[in-house]
This record gives C-alpha cells, structure tokens and sequence, in this order.
C-alpha cells in the first residue's frame, strides 16, 4: 500500500470530513429553506385567495360572469372551480355538472378528475366546512409539484357555500432557479476557502513535524547533538518538540555515561590484572624457585583474583537489576531482627577499630524483601560506616516506623560528604576522594548496588551528611502489615 505524507492525509480528510458536512448541512438548509419557501407560497396564495373571496361580485364581473362566484350557484348539481396562479393565470374554469368530468388545464391538465374525486380533496373538504386550507400534490406525468389553496365562500346565513380555489405551480426542485445559483456560488465559494484554509492548517502543522522526524533520523544515524527548534503556538507540538529535545538529551547524557563507565570499568580491571601479569611474570623469572619468597607473590595474585571476582560480580548485580532481570526471593521479614543479626556478624570487623556498633532504636516492622539482597545492602552500609568511623568512633543505627514505611538509618563520625558530591554518591564508580580514602580497595560500586536492590525491593535510599559531623544513610522499604 502507497504511503501519503502527513500533509497530503490531513488534506484528504479534511476534504473529505468538510465534503461530508457541507452536503449534510446543505441537505438540512434545503429541506429548511424548501418548507420556508412553501410556507411563503402558501401565505401569499391564502391572501390572494382571501381578496377573492372577500369580492365574489367584483370577480364575477371580472371574469365576465353574470352570477356570483359560488359553486353553491349552479343551475345544476356539480362543482364551479375557478383555479389561479399566482401569477393570474386562470387554470380552471368552467361550470360542469354532476355526471360530467373536469378537464384541467395548466397545473392539471395531465389528468382527468372527476367531480367527485376533486371534492374528496382534504383542502376542499375543509374548505367546504368553513377551514382555510392547503396541500402540495404532484402532477402526472412529470411528477411536477403544484401548491392548492382552498378558502370558503360565506353566505348571508354565515355558511360555507362554496370556495375559491387556487393553484399555484412550484420550481422543479422545490426552490426558484435563482436560489440554485445563489446556493451553488455559495458553496464554490465555501469550498474555495475550506481548501486555502485547510491547505495553511496542513502546512502549520506538517511543518514542525517533518523538523522532528529529520532531527530523529539524524539521531538514529549517531548525531546526538541536533536540538529541535518547534514553535510554541501548538501545545502538542511544542510539548512534542521539549519531549524530543529531552529525550537527545538523556540520549547524550545516557552515551557520556556509558563512556565514563566503560573507562572506569577499564581503569578498575587495570590494575588487579596489572599485579596479577606482573606476579606471573616473576614467576615466570625464576621466583617459582624461591619457596619462601613465592608465597608472598601468590598470596597478592589470588587477592587481585578475588577482587576481580567481586567487580564481576557487582556489576553482574548492577546489570541484571537495571534490566529488571534480577531474581529475588521476598518473604516477609522483621527488619530489626535482620539488622542485628548483621550487627553482630560485623562487630568483630568494626573491633579491630575499636568502633562499637550501637542499635540505639528498633521498632519490631515487618518488610516484604528479599533477606540475602536486604544482609547485602546493610552489610555494605555498615563496612563503609566502619571504615570512614575514627578509632574508637560509634556507629548508631535506627529503625523507625512511619505509616506506610520502615526506615533503617546507619549513622557514623566520619569526616562527612561535601553536599557538592552527595548527589553523585549513588552513581557506579563514583568516590568523594577529598573526604573518603580507597582503603579496602573498594570500587564505587556498594552504594549503587545498594541502591538498585533497595529499589528492586520497591525502597529507596538516601544521604544525610555535613563535613566533620559524620554521614547518615538511610534506607525505607513498604511496611508490611501481614507479618507472621
């Protein structure tokens, strides 16, 4: 199937929605203006019918009658029907008798109608009980349409006794020619401006769409640089146009990213596999040979080994839970029980500092989570809360229950994040070096762990620091209400 562009099918349908709605509007204004016309026909035939009868001597001695116009007259049973147009024409006149039939002339000289047949007309049979009345009736053979109006003529008692009758013949479709030439220009004219209009309508719109759809395939070919340029006078399309420049942007920032991460990932397998080629190197040199020296060159490979096992590891972690493809196995868990059972496994770490790890708060939640990811992300907590605490320092924890939420806060003296670096802290390889050392050969890898199993987990994470007064983080997950 042909593709259209976007101007040429908002053209179409406009045309065709404008088509559709003129002819059903035109279709309504002409039925309407028909019934206006008729009406209009129908009070100036009654009137002219109303002066007649208002005047039967002077009609009689117009038409050359030598008896009032009464068909009530005649010197034999039978029907005097006297038929004018509006235009004066006379369409029948002649007196008839009973048996005989009425010859028609103009209006209904296509048929014959007998007497009475004519009086079973609704408007001569209303008209002969006193009621002005109307109709329209189509004429053989040509089905032309012809206004009959019929009014009552009063005798001296206040009777009817007979009527005028008037026919007047209306345009073969339904209006005057000159309507039809009006109406046509009109529409040309509608048409005309329905298509400039729609024409400026497609253009305003089509416009800033083909300056999106070139700026995005310049995208998909790589250039992360264009920034579209969409007037603001439609709010879709300059909302389309913010959405598309954001989009480049986290693009951009998404690319820069994968760049830094990639240089850090290089940066940090450099240099355990850096000690690792130059052990083996040595080794290799003859240091296989020297039993006593070589456990020291083993001992630093199978270190660097670990380490790099523990990068793959974590970044495995980092990965699969980015990509929501991170297996957990949540239970319902009382995270006071969990905290301190993590306490006590990392006392003896924190001993060797002399830091004593205080539960100074611990209210008895229930979360729903996963306990081996829950332990890897208080364990890393507490590792970073010891290794920046001072000798002899205290670590506080508080578990606080809000309404919906359960929070974990680890405290410790250390010397603090500057609030320039607090927002970045969460991100994969980032370390605040003016305040926090690389002792233990850590990454910058825990707290962005941390942060994608909490919100895995549907928690979050989040800091509280002030240089010199130590650095707080605290993680919430959902309360679980149904604890067993």
């Amino acid at each position: 199937m042909k593709q259209q562009s976007l101007r040429t099918s908002l053209f179409l349908n406009g045309l065709i929605i404008m088509l559709v709605g003129m002819g059903l509007a035109g279709f309504l204004f002409w039925r309407t203006a028909e019934q206006l016309y008729i009406d209009t026909q129908t009070e100036n035939l009654l009137a002219q019918a109303r002066i007649i009868a208002s005047a039967p001597d002077a009609l009689s001695s117009q038409l050359g009658l030598t008896e009032p116009y009464m068909q009530t007259s005649n010197a034999m049973p039978g029907i005097h029907t006297r038929v004018l147009s509006n235009e004066g024409a006379v369409l029948i006149g002649l007196p008839l008798a009973a048996d005989t039939n009425v010859q028609l002339s103009m209006a209904d000289n296509y048929s014959i109608v007998p007497p009475d047949v004519l009086m079973l007309r609704e408007e001569i049979a209303a008209a002969m009980q006193g009621v002005e009345a109307s109709a329209v009736r189509k004429v053989l053979p040509e089905q032309h349409k012809v206004l009959y109006v019929a009014v009552p003529l009063f005798n001296l008692a206040g009777e009817a006794s007979g009527l005028v009758y008037l026919a007047s013949p209306l345009p073969t479709g339904g209006l005057p020619t000159s309507f039809f030439v009006q109406l046509a220009g009109a529409a040309i004219l509608a048409i005309l401006l329905a298509l400039f209009a729609g024409t400026l309508l497609a253009r305003r719109i089509t416009i800033p769409v083909q300056v999106i759809s070139q700026g995005a395939q310049k995208v998909s070919g790589g250039d992360l640089q264009q920034e579209v340029q969409v007037p603001g006078n439609i709010r879709e399309l300059h909302t389309l146009g913010q959405v598309f420049n954001q989009m480049v942007n986290n693009l951009r920032q998404s690319d820069q990213s994968k760049d830094a991460f990639v240089a850090d990932v290089a940066h940090e397998l450099r240099t355990p596999l850096t000690v690792i080629k130059g052990t083996v190197e040595t080794l290799e040199d003859g240091a296989m040979d020297d039993l006593q020296g070589r456990g020291a060159l083993l001992s630093a490979m199978q270190s660097e080994t670990e380490r790099l096992i523990r990068m793959v590891n974590d970044l495995l972690i980092l990965t699969r839970a980015s990509s929501g493809m991170l297996k957990l196995d949540c239970q319902p868990l009382v995270l006071a029980e969990l905290v301190q059972q993590r306490c006590n496994l990392l006392q003896a770490l924190a001993d060797q500092r002399g830091i004593k790890i205080l539960l100074a708060k611990s209210d008895d939640g229930c979360v729903l989570g996963d306990k081996d990811r829950l332990a890897q992300v208080l364990d890393n907590l507490l590792q970073n809360a010891i290794r920046y605490s001072p000798q002899c320092g205290q670590i506080t924890i508080e578990i606080q229950q809000s309404a919906r939420m359960l929070s974990c806060s680890v405290h410790d003296d250390g010397p603090g994040i500057p609030a320039e670096h607090q927002p970045y802290i969460f991100e994969r390889f980032y370390r605040v070096e003016a305040s926090r050392n690389r002792q233990g050969g850590g990454a910058g890898l825990g707290l962005a762990i941390a942060r994608a199993l909490l919100q895995a987990q549907t928690g979050s994470i989040e800091v509280e620091s002030q240089p010199a007064q130590g650095t707080t983080f605290r993680m919430m997950l959902p309360l679980y209400t149904d604890c067993p």
